[in-house]
């Protein structure tokens, strides 16, 4: 039996996939690794705890499976976007890696704006504005603040790609992750020595670039030893988890968008040339598809506010689902159901964590707006699912405006899972959503692009066609314009409040 790996290392775990040639998945594992919150905004975690998730993740996805690591024939690695990770050379780890949450670098963005020669000077030349998470401002904070470390680095590396050089020794990444650190021309899918000299960033500290689905290397005999698969192992470049989940959603070529409800949500587009908004309100990246690129809208928040609401508000329906062995979430979304559409004019702003798209502002502020007496607990929490989705809109309306048309929108994460949200979803957006026979997220499109990158397919859209639709879900009429006139509203919010958020977040420092 020939089997394939794809490791995807998120944020609150390493997940491993075990799938057959034929893309029939046998089994998952994921371990966990912490994260470290040194002080308000800063997000950091210890790349020795990706290893150590990796290691127990491959292993327990190998014994679930019920094969032989001798059967691994390749691996695709896939990873949380954005996060910096600083080596020296003899590839010690010299501080914690800083994430793509990390919200400290806003003047080193300015800076990064200003030696570009503006925000659209720095848009022309690597296709994004300047955004906290990214990992080119991370690279000024660490030289400002940091300085003996900074003198002390040989490599910075993105948080698959520590991976990968712990598996195969070598230095490298690929276009669609190296598009996220704010450094990589995209339209030319090479690393920006125009905007690197203007930073003062050594093209030496950066690793080799390479596309998505090419062999980078080979699994070291000490690697082998510890997660207990072939030395010699072919690893491929991979992608950065939202290029690779979109390969697992069979996001490959025009007219089909995803819709991805996790902590963050995001809209992605497959698009077959390089296209950018003027002021960057949403992201250009080079795809995980050779010579192809994709458009990209991310909120910040988006299960991540139902996420916050249940921790916060939910303890009841927490116990009673332990009692029941249910999922909460199933117990909330029941009782957000049964209040009407807009819930009866109660408005929530998801910026828990500040905002990406279309709004980059670390300062946005999460907000019920329209309390009444007539409000309860389960209009609450209608009003957080309803403010996510049409968050995941305000980027959709973007693409539109741009011109990205789409047949159906493929759902996936927290969002997907949940009857009531799918539909929510196909009535928010005004368009026919879908399910698809595939919903192991990177993990599973990284296995994808091991298999071509060994040979058991000759591209990517040749290996996502068992990819298939299992179900629709059209919006209902009735609801849709319904929605469309209180979308109308929401959309007014952040502009109304921009300011105000300045102050809110003055006031808190």
């Amino acid at each position: 039996m020939s089997v394939y790996l794809g490791i995807d290392i998120g944020t609150s775990g390493t997940k491993t996939l075990v799938a057959r040639p034929e893309g029939t998945v046998l089994a998952t594992a994921t371990a966990e690794h912490p994260s470290y919150f040194p002080q308000p905004g800063w997000s950091e975690q210890d790349p020795e705890d990706w290893w150590r998730s990796t290691v127990q993740s491959v292993q327990a996805a190998l014994a679930k499976a019920g094969v032989s690591g001798r059967e691994v024939k390749g691996i695709g690695l896939s990873g949380q976007m954005h996060g910096s990770v600083f080596v020296d050379k003899s590839n010690t780890v010299l501080r914690r890696a800083l994430l793509w949450n990390d919200q400290r670098t806003e003047a080193e963005c300015h800076e990064i704006e200003d030696r570009a020669g503006g925000r659209e000077a720095l848009i022309r030349l690597v296709s994004n504005p300047a955004f906290t998470g990214f990992t080119a401002p991370k690279i000024l904070w660490v030289r400002k603040h940091e300085p003996g470390i900074y003198e002390r680095t040989h490599k910075i590396l993105l948080p698959k790609d520590y991976i990968r050089l712990r598996l195969t020794g070598g230095y490298f990444t690929e276009v669609s992750d190296a598009s996220g650190t704010l450094l990589l021309d995209v339209q030319q899918r090479r690393w920006s020595d125009t905007l690197l000299s203007k930073l003062d960033i050594s093209r030496d500290l950066l690793p080799e670039c390479r596309e998505s689905e090419e062999v980078t290397g080979q699994v070291t005999a000490a690697a082998a030893g510890e997660l207990g698969v072939p030395a010699g192992t072919p690893v491929v470049g991979g992608a950065g988890d939202q290029a690779a989940s979109a390969v697992g959603n069979g996001i490959v070529r025009p007219g089909i968008l995803s819709a991805t409800m996790g902590t963050s949500g995001v809209i992605f587009a497959h698009s077959e040339e390089p296209q950018t908004h003027p002021q960057g309100k949403v992201h250009t990246m080079c795809h995980a598809v050779r010579g192809k690129w994709h458009m990209m809208g991310v909120v910040l928040s988006a299960g991540g506010s139902l996420q916050w609401f249940r921790n916060q508000f939910a303890h009841a329906e927490a116990d009673l689902a332990r009692l029941r062995q249910v999922d909460p979430y199933d117990l909330i979304l029941a009782e957000a159901a049964q209040v009407p559409p807009g819930a009866e004019g109660l408005f929530f702003l998801p910026y828990l964590t500040g905002e990406r798209h279309p709004h980059p502002d670390p300062e946005a502020r999460g907000a019920w707006i329209g309390l009444t007496v007539r409000h309860g607990w389960k209009h609450l929490a209608r009003a957080v699912v309803e403010g996510a989705t049409f968050a995941m809109r305000d980027c959709l309306e973007v693409m539109r405006g741009l011109g990205i048309t789409a047949e159906q929108i493929r759902l996936s994460g927290g969002g997907a899972r949940s009857p009531f949200w799918r539909e929510l979803q196909a009535d928010i957006y005004g368009q026919k959503v879908a399910l698809i026979n595939a919903q192991e997220g990177p993990a599973y499109g990284v296995a994808l692009l091991a298999m071509v990158g060994v040979g058991e397919y000759n591209s990517v859209p040749e290996a996502c066609s068992a990819i298939r639709v299992t179900e629709e879900i059209h919006p209902r009429e009735e609801l849709r314009r319904q929605y469309d006139r209180i979308y109308a509203q929401y959309a007014r919010f952040y502009d109304a409040l921009q300011k105000e958020f300045r102050g809110i977040a003055a006031l808190a420092r």
